[in-house]
């Protein structure tokens, strides 16, 4: 009989480790990969300055949503102004042009748990390649 109530507690202590409900995952954080180094770099981005990026986003199975590429004209917005996904605004900071990174952005970070139907489930972890073309910085006053 002790075994059986043994096993019954390791195996509720398992569901508890394991319960989506209880778990950390809605502590996943965004990860950074450099994949090209820039060795000249008289300045990196920061909050308020206008990039022009090329993108390439995927799903964790490799489908493909979006893309710069396609029609090669580069993405242009303010970072750190909320104009993009969190996962934007925190994972191109302290970037030089010509940089090219690899974000993994949790869906915290991304279209959270509503997505953007059809192309982006809701809770999609999104993946991209990134290329920063230019930074235009705003002169302060």
């Amino acid at each position: 009989m002790q075994v059986s109530q043994g096993a019954a507690l390791l195996t509720l202590v398992l569901w508890v480790l394991c319960s989506p409900a209880l778990s950390t995952e809605g502590k996943r954080k965004l990860q950074i990969g450099v994949k090209k180094w820039v060795d000249n770099c008289p300045i990196k981005s920061r909050k308020g300055d206008v990039l022009h990026m090329h993108y390439t986003g995927k799903l964790e199975d490799g489908t493909e949503f979006d893309s710069s590429l396609t029609c090669d004209q580069p993405f242009v917005f303010t970072l750190g102004t909320g104009q993009v996904i969190k996962g934007w605004d925190q994972g191109l900071l302290g970037m030089c042009e010509g940089e090219k990174r690899k974000l993994v952005i949790p869906s915290e970070l991304g279209y959270g748990d509503r997505g953007a139907p059809p192309e982006i489930p809701g809770g999609a972890t999104l993946i991209f390649e990134v290329e920063l073309l230019k930074i235009e910085r705003r002169q302060e006053l």
